[in-house]
């Protein structure tokens, strides 16, 4: 597992409070995963602050799984 998945699932677990065993490439933050649009928000920004980048809103509404969350940070990386 890259350095940016294996991250961004330790993230997710953290700020979701989820076993990382739960967690796959696929899993909805919404829908899997449990989390409200408030939690999504916080997921955003502590990508933001993880990676120390900026994350448009408008880039952060298309971010609904861990997937889409991975290949949005490589292509901005």
């Amino acid at each position: 597992m890259d350095k940016i998945k294996s991250r961004v699932i330790e993230i997710v677990a953290e700020e979701l409070a989820v076993d990382v065993d739960e967690i796959n490439e696929d899993s909805s933050f919404i829908d899997d995963l449990g989390a409200d649009s408030l939690d999504v928000v916080e997921l955003v920004m502590a990508f933001e602050e993880e990676f120390d980048v900026e994350i448009p809103d408008e880039d952060a509404e298309d971010i609904r799984t861990v997937d889409d969350a991975v290949n949005y940070l490589e292509d901005i990386l």
